[in-house]
């Protein structure tokens, strides 16, 4: 690779529109279940909303990556998707939390969910979908922009962006709640709180990625090939870049930090999932949707997610300091666990914030780890962009899996929805097991 060393604020600019997605990813993440619980829909239906974003993922990701490998235009590599990317998230995200005010019928019911949470659905799978293609774009140009002795700060400045984008996001509705917007709603309508939240998250966004756009000049083909030792003379290898066969010949790193981020990633859809109904029922003591307590309790989610991001930003900082990237990834992950584990028995909406802090090490860890570990195992591969996109489906399947069977879980766990907390520990812990099999020496692939 090239000596070619960006500074503090290229890095920065490189990856501050990730800011604004993050508030976009944290706003779904935070509401979602209290948007479709409060659409009508059962504990045990909260899950199946989560399948169909996840799946779209895994389909549009791999192609993001292998149509932007071959990208090269005035606008960039890069930088074209993620600008579309930003365009459709802003469009449904003004549309989503409005499904409960549009008129739709709740009375008429297909397959169990009424109008509103159909409506409600398929704006779910586009902004999943939309969102995903404007943040991949970001991982991407880190592995393109940056050299090997300086991705892990420039995906430390990533994290920090995405946390801070987080904490934005997570609490808006309960700001504004606090400045005297209304958090309460006629029965299987939206608060205002989230709606506005949504309208105020998606400017955030629109602004924050043409700051990127415009601030970032990607490299051209020959810049690139120089950069990453790349021969432009060499012979393309046939199908090359068939996504198939680049599975096929995928580094072992890949697949062994994919193991862990199967169970990683399960344990977090549970915790988007089943946050507000567990915080509803051990703290405000509700199962009611309609109920002002329930309202106040999807709220706290909001509080209890920005503690998650704080205790993410700050543990980022002691990342570093561990010996070996083994041992903070493992440690990490049993300190989630242990928060995860907690909310079963802890019944004060304060003393679960110090739950959520230690789940955001965990958090922390997922973001810093992987894409460092599978980003140096490809240095000087043409088809990072593919793999990238592949390595969203370590992502995306653990999500699918975990919300096809939560309602089963659920029901197994006696419709308890803060026994599904317990069980994501149960998942934290199984994660860090596998990270001794993660092999941190540079592919020969």
């Amino acid at each position: 690779m090239a000596n070619r060393k960006l500074s503090f604020w290229d890095m920065f600019n490189l990856s501050f529109g990730f800011f604004g997605v993050q508030i976009a990813y944290a706003l779904q993440s935070a509401n979602i279940s209290r948007i479709f619980a409060t659409l009508g829909a059962d504990p045990h239906q909260l899950s199946f909303f989560w399948i169909l974003p996840p799946l779209m993922g895994m389909i549009v990701q791999p192609l993001i990556g292998k149509f932007s490998d071959k990208t090269w235009n005035k606008m960039g590599r890069r930088k074209p998707y993620l600008l579309i990317g930003a365009i459709i998230a802003v469009l449904v995200m003004i549309l989503l939390p409005n499904a409960g005010s549009l008129g739709l019928s709740t009375s008429y019911v297909l397959l169990g969910l009424n109008s509103a949470m159909w409506f409600g659905l398929f704006a779910l799978i586009f902004l999943d979908t939309s969102i995903n293609v404007a943040m991949q774009p970001f991982k991407m140009m880190v592995g393109d922009m940056v050299t090997e002795e300086q991705k892990t700060q420039a995906y430390s400045i990533q994290s920090f962006l995405c946390n801070a984008g987080q904490l934005v996001g997570c609490l808006a509705p309960f700001l504004l709640t606090s400045i005297g917007v209304a958090n309460e709603a006629p029965e299987g309508v939206i608060p205002d709180s989230v709606i506005y939240s949504f309208y105020a998250g998606a400017v955030i966004l629109i602004l924050c990625v043409v700051y990127t756009f415009m601030k970032v000049k990607e490299m051209p083909p020959k810049e690139y090939a120089e950069f990453h030792g790349i021969d432009l003379d060499a012979p393309k290898e046939e199908g090359g870049g068939n996504l198939f066969k680049l599975l096929v010949k995928a580094p072992k790193t890949f697949w062994q930090v994919g193991l862990v981020q199967f169970f990683c990633w399960a344990a977090f859809l549970y915790m988007w999932n089943y946050s507000p109904g567990t915080i509803a029922a051990n703290c405000w003591n509700t199962t009611d949707t309609a109920s002002a307590d329930y309202q106040a309790a999807g709220n706290w989610v909001g509080v209890v997610f920005a503690f998650q991001a704080v205790g993410a930003v700050l543990w980022a900082l002691v990342l570093p300091k561990f010996k070996t990237v083994k041992l903070g990834y493992i440690v990490s992950l049993l300190i989630g666990a242990a928060g995860f584990a907690s909310l079963l028995f802890l019944h004060d909406k304060y003393a679960i914030c110090v739950s959520y802090t230690l789940i955001g090490m965990a958090w922390a860890a997922m973001l810093a780890y992987p894409f460092t570990l599978l980003t140096n195992a490809l240095e000087g591969n043409p088809y990072m962009g593919s793999y990238l996109g592949l390595f969203n489906c370590t992502i995306c399947l653990p999500q699918i899996v975990a919300a096809a069977t939560g309602g089963a879980v659920l029901h197994l766990l006696g419709s308890a929805q803060p026994r599904m907390m317990l069980m994501a520990g149960i998942f934290l812990v199984a994660a860090a097991c596998c990270v001794p099999l993660v092999n941190t020496k540079k592919s020969t692939n």
